[in-house]
């Protein structure tokens, strides 16, 4: 019964993170602009941050609350699912095109991202001070993207006047975004103890999953409607804000301590990064065949998690 109840609460608080986070985001984005905030700083900052906000909202509170493994696990497994299974899966409906993406730049702080974090947590632990480190990159990266002026980076929004229901909104998803969080991470916490599994392996396959959705959904839909380059731009600006600035301020508030578990996703994470990087390059095409090797390495990935338990 426990197990059942534990199941619908995780299941549950994933919808409505997912639904905290898109009112958070549209409504701080329609007051930011109402306040003259110009409409480079919104899509740098809220437009970068709206799809990563459920794995902020989840990676935040499972390190206040000490589910440090939850924590880590979250980000290092949803970029891994954001590499392998939507990219993957997206190349797979059809061949990807590279053309106008700024990779070369992107792409470097993407693999920054992904060797740093490896080796820092290859202790098995991320320290305040690399927290920093992670943070300050961050607004590295969001600093270099303003000096370029890079429009492409921008996802654009329709200029409208604030309504009352904006604030509403606003409110209203924060308090989804933290209680979803809080009770997501219990339910988590009590399901790797009734399983037998470890919250390493909760946090880094299910949860990475589930926070992944609105990775997921506005790919799809990007790739459907023949926007390659937001397809691709969102998972890989996603990524890069998952762990500058998601992990990076959880270690700030407190070291962040895994267990051994975590060390094969550390290798795996910058190789699916690598692999994905050199298929994006080469003659700017993911082709289909690329996308089912990134997609059955996410899916290996999964299976072995659950298999070394």
């Amino acid at each position: 019964m426990e197990i059942f109840k534990d199941t619908i609460i995780l299941i549950f608080c994933i919808g409505v993170i997912c639904k905290g986070a898109t009112w958070l985001v549209d409504s701080a984005s329609k007051i930011a602009k109402q306040l003259g905030i110009s409409e480079l700083v919104v899509g740098l900052t809220i437009v970068a941050f709206g799809t990563s906000a459920p794995e902020f909202g989840v990676t935040i509170f499972a390190a206040i609350r000490g589910a440090s493994n939850i924590s880590v696990g979250n980000i290092i497994g949803s970029n891994i699912f954001n590499l392998g299974i939507i990219l993957g899966g997206a190349a797979i409906i059809q061949n990807l095109s590279t053309i106008g993406l700024k990779l070369r730049r992107d792409g470097f702080f993407l693999m920054l991202g992904s060797v740093l974090t490896a080796a820092m947590l290859w202790d098995l632990e991320l320290t305040k001070i690399e927290g920093f480190i992670l943070f300050v990159l961050l607004f590295v990266y969001l600093g270099y993207l303003y000096q370029r002026r890079d429009t492409t980076t921008v996802i654009p929004i329709k200029r409208e006047k604030i309504k009352i229901y904006d604030i509403y909104h606003l409110i209203a998803g924060f308090s989804m975004l933290f209680f979803g969080s809080h009770f997501l991470v219990s339910s988590a916490t009590n399901l790797a103890h009734i399983l037998g599994i470890s919250q390493w392996i909760i946090g880094a396959t299910i949860i990475a999953a589930g926070t992944s959705l609105p990775e997921f959904a506005t790919s799809v839909i990007a790739v459907v409607r023949g926007h390659h380059g937001i397809s691709i731009g969102n998972l890989i600006g996603s990524d890069i804000f998952n762990v500058f600035g998601a992990l990076g301020l959880a270690a700030i508030l407190r070291d962040l301590p895994v267990e051994i578990t975590a060390r094969p996703s550390l290798i795996i994470y910058p190789v699916m990064v690598i692999a994905a990087l050199i298929f994006l390059r080469t003659d700017h095409l993911l082709t289909r065949k690329e996308g089912i090797i990134l997609f059955l390495g996410g899916l290996a990935r999964w299976g072995y998690s659950f298999l070394a338990q």
